[in-house]
């Protein structure tokens, strides 16, 4: 019987453990860690997701700041701002919220960003102290995948994993950290470009979705018993909802779901674990600044 990696129950309980050390250490008389966002423009999907770190935030004891700025804002006065924001000894971690506006260069922007207070983890500095197995700020969708993983005490060990999707911000991380010791998979990375890929994804013991591409995935390309991480969320036109849309993920859940041994719903799997995981890397870069 097909079981769920339920991210929404996982991230109630994974909040009331940050919320506890912070209590701890306000008891102690040191400050509420602080995580803070910049939202240029607006974007629905953007202000949704800062909305919902604004909310996580509070709900664990943090301080939360955002700087809501327009989408004409000028590069060089984007980059004023993360150049504050990296010299305020009062923000212990902070995200530029993405995508940004066409004008806005967004390597030169995540660049910009202190790799001590970047907590999305998308720097080059944390990106290659993560690729090199050392201490880094892991981003947070990928980080989320492992919680998942390692909480619900799924075997990984040896297990072939394949990743369906290759971005700076999922994919190309997700099989790194995969491979890596405290997993110990075959990694597997497909892409655009990926030659047979049904054939593939159907080797799979852990099959990671990050396509960006609704409902890819069917039921065709996946192996029986596999545990299946859909990392995608649409919202689809649909007027027979109040709301006039209706979340689907990339993968084809009604086809998928009955041949999997575990599956992430969505919504409800791997995006309460994004949050969250912003959530600890910045109460790690909280501790690491006051050495607790």
């Amino acid at each position: 019987m097909t079981q769920i990696l339920d991210g929404k129950a996982l991230s109630l309980r994974i909040k009331d453990e940050i919320a506890n050390e912070v209590r701890a250490f306000a008891a102690t008389g040191h400050r509420p860690p602080h995580l803070a966002a910049i939202l240029v423009g607006n974007d629905g999907a953007s202000q949704t997701y800062v909305a919902n770190k604004e909310k996580s935030s509070a709900e664990v004891g943090f301080l939360s700041s955002v700087y809501r700025l327009d989408e004409n804002i000028d590069e060089a006065e984007l980059l004023k701002i993360i150049d504050f924001l990296n010299r305020d000894d009062e923000v212990d971690g902070f995200i530029v919220q993405l995508p940004l506006p066409k004008h806005i260069d967004e390597q030169k922007v995540i660049n910009a960003i202190s790799s001590d207070k970047d907590v999305d983890g998308f720097t080059p500095v944390n990106i290659g102290r993560m690729v090199l197995g050392q201490d880094a700020f892991v981003p947070a969708t990928p980080m989320g995948i492992c919680t998942l993983l390692q909480r619900y005490n799924i075997p990984t060990e040896g297990m072939h994993c394949v990743v369906v999707g290759r971005s700076n911000i999922v994919g190309t991380p997700a099989a790194n950290l995969m491979s890596r010791k405290a997993f110990n998979c075959t990694v597997t990375m497909c892409h655009s470009r990926t030659r047979n890929l049904p054939e593939i994804t159907r080797q799979a013991d852990i099959l990671i979705v990050a396509i960006g591409k609704p409902e890819f995935v069917g039921a065709d390309m996946v192996k029986p018993d596999a545990v299946v991480i859909d990392v995608g969320i649409h919202r689809i036109p649909d007027a027979s909802k109040k709301s006039g849309f209706h979340l689907c993920g990339d993968v084809k859940h009604s086809e998928v779901d009955s041949k999997c041994s575990w599956v992430t719903p969505v919504p409800g799997g791997v995006g309460p674990l994004t949050i969250v995981s912003l959530l600890q890397n910045t109460l790690l870069a909280y501790k690491k600044k006051y050495s607790l």
